[in-house]
């Protein structure tokens, strides 16, 4: 007998079915929308922090844009 109370799990994508309650797309929105927030707040602080200007008058730093949408994965399912 094994003292140990690992316990093998299966694939569990194959028997993982989808949520699509409302519940849980007004979470994921608000999740989308809080991190959003945080992301540009901070850009926006660290641009602010770090707006030396170079000898020839040009600034420090610039920002060049934003990258393409990624599409990351929570517990409660992914969060473009």
């Amino acid at each position: 007998m094994s003292n140990d109370n690992v316990i093998a799990f299966e694939n569990r994508e194959e028997h993982a079915k989808p949520v699509h309650d409302l519940l849980t797309e007004a979470l994921r929105q608000g999740a989308k929308q809080l991190l959003a927030a945080a992301v540009e707040a901070e850009v926006s602080d660290f641009m602010e922090q770090h707006q030396e200007t170079l000898g020839n008058g040009k600034n420090r730093l610039a920002r060049n844009g934003h990258l393409p949408q990624r599409d990351i994965l929570t517990g409660i399912g992914e969060v473009a």
